[in-house]
């Protein structure tokens, strides 16, 4: 299967997301029509779907993206809110995992997030101490 590319969309103008965020204020309930047929989503894709609608409810712009994307490594300091270099030294000491292409990084979209779950519980831990 080819792999799909992020999809980036931009906030929904402020009256279309105030409208969405008052129907998702009632209820998390979601109807999808495919094909002009009801589709009862399992609890993982509605869950997925509710988050999107919650977000572009607040005014966020959204990509949508596999969590196996291969990103470079610019892509990859820009998910994770950190600077390019450190992401480098985070490749290089291993500690997020990196392929190669040719000379180039490309590094998984769900090892980033992993590394980023790690830091913030290790950040929670150090709280508590």
């Amino acid at each position: 299967m080819a792999q799909l590319k992020p999809r980036t969309t931009d906030a929904l103008p402020e009256a279309e997301a105030r409208r969405l965020a008052r129907a998702l204020g009632e209820s998390d309930d979601v109807t999808v029509f495919v094909n002009g047929t009801t589709v009862k989503l399992p609890a993982q894709a509605r869950d997925a779907v509710v988050d999107v609608l919650h977000r572009l409810a607040q005014g966020d712009a959204l990509m949508v993206s596999s969590a196996e994307a291969l990103l470079n490594t610019s892509q990859a300091a820009e998910v994770a809110g950190i600077s390019l270099t450190y992401m480098r030294k985070l490749t290089d000491a291993g500690t997020i995992p990196v392929e190669y292409r040719g000379t180039h990084r490309r590094i998984r979209l769900r090892d980033v997030l992993a590394w980023l779950e790690s830091r913030e519980q290790r950040e929670q831990k150090a709280a508590r101490a």
